[in-house]
């Protein structure tokens, strides 16, 4: 018998990008497990150098000194200093930091804080904002100043905290999201997302979740988005506050135990086979992905008509489907039940083993199998 190479484990998914940093090293840890991704950038980020907020917040700090420096991200923390050098104030502010009670939120940061000459206080086990603020209002901050470096997350519980506990805070925006230029991208994956063609959306900040939100809110399509997320299109966050925006309307979401890229490819690569179910099927093994089939382990693209069809004989395993049923769930399809006969001819190509699915004469086409329950029409 011919050896068979288990297809990769994210083969035959369609996953959907939003995000506007390190878009394509996520894309390709994606496509190197199997996915087909589609990127659509939520947001642009301003360039440092050309941030006006910057570099008032950064005068700000140098002219008034903090006490103590909150660093978030080491991406945020390198690009504060070199914006800060090419104004020509980077001296100054590496002087005023040095004399500062420097907290980094995880070993990036502490490593970007050290490569700049200078030396954190502390950093939680935890890599967390929580973690941080309770060590801070433990300590007790009033009447103290404090630099935050913001990192594109909504940090605002953070700050109200303090300022209630009688902190000063200034906010340092390493970068600002603003809508993307080109919002073709963004609706065409929001489409995407509601006709079901896409498996999974991976979201790497919260900006980029809240801004796809509001784009469908926008052209009047949220609450089919919303839908489709709920139920059927698999979220996965790189931590729980890029998923808050989606939390908050009732979106599931995953979430990896380290807020990392790779540990959130590794889990969307369990979680999202784990969501197909295998079936027997005239004594082959069926996995019915989002553009393919998996046949006896061997994954076989299948066109988008044929998948169509597969999907309504799959929702009613081994009972006969009419071919008035099947001309509803194909795509565009009119009312020339023809169309069936020739979606059906290609779908059993694809798949390589005719004998999977039946013709029943004059009533329709069923699955190969022993009819089960028939799930509630939803």
């Amino acid at each position: 018998m011919e050896d068979v190479t288990p297809p990769k484990p994210l083969a035959g998914f369609t996953v959907g990008l939003t995000a506007a940093r390190r878009a394509e090293e996520l894309g390709a840890l994606l496509e190197r497990r199997g996915a087909e991704v589609v990127h659509a950038p939520a947001l642009r980020i301003v360039p440092l150098a050309d941030d006006s907020e910057l570099l008032a917040s950064t005068e700000r700090l140098i002219e008034d000194v903090p006490q103590i420096v909150v660093a978030t991200t080491a991406i945020g923390f390198r690009g504060w200093l070199e914006a800060a050098d090419g104004w020509g104030i980077g001296d100054a502010l590496r002087d005023r930091l040095a004399g500062a009670e420097v907290l980094a939120r995880g070993p990036k940061v502490r490593g970007a804080v050290r490569a700049a000459g200078l030396r954190e206080a502390w950093s939680p086990a935890s890599e967390s904002m929580a973690e941080v603020l309770d060590r801070l209002l433990a300590e007790g901050v009033a009447g103290r100043r404090i630099a935050v470096q913001l990192h594109g997350e909504p940090l605002a519980g953070f700050g109200r905290a303090l300022r209630e506990a009688g902190a000063d805070v200034v906010g340092v925006p390493v970068y600002r999201w603003l809508p993307p230029e080109d919002i073709g991208p963004v609706d065409r994956l929001t489409d995407a997302v509601i006709a079901r063609h896409v498996d999974a959306l991976a979201f790497t900040s919260a900006p980029a979740a809240a801004s796809l939100l509001t784009r469908a809110a926008e052209r009047g399509v949220q609450d089919a988005l919303l839908a489709a997320l709920r139920r059927d299109v698999l979220v996965v966050c790189v931590g729980p506050v890029t998923a808050g925006p989606l939390t908050e309307r009732g979106v599931p979401t995953l979430q990896p135990e380290r807020f990392r890229l790779g540990p959130l490819v590794q889990l969307l690569s369990g979680a999202l086979p784990e969501r197909v179910p295998a079936l027997t099927v005239a004594g082959h093994r069926l996995e019915i992905r989002g553009h393919g089939v998996v046949v006896d382990g061997e994954l076989r693209p299948v066109p988008p008509a044929g998948m169509a069809l597969l999907r309504e004989l799959a929702r009613r395993p081994g009972w006969v489907v009419s071919r008035a049923d099947l001309l509803r769930a194909l795509p565009g399809a009119g009312r020339d039940q023809h169309a069936v006969e020739t979606a059906m001819t290609r779908l059993r190509a694809a798949l390589g083993t005719p004998d999977l699915i039946l013709t029943v004469v004059k009533r329709g086409y069923r699955l190969a199998m022993e009819p089960g329950p028939v799930p509630a029409r939803t």
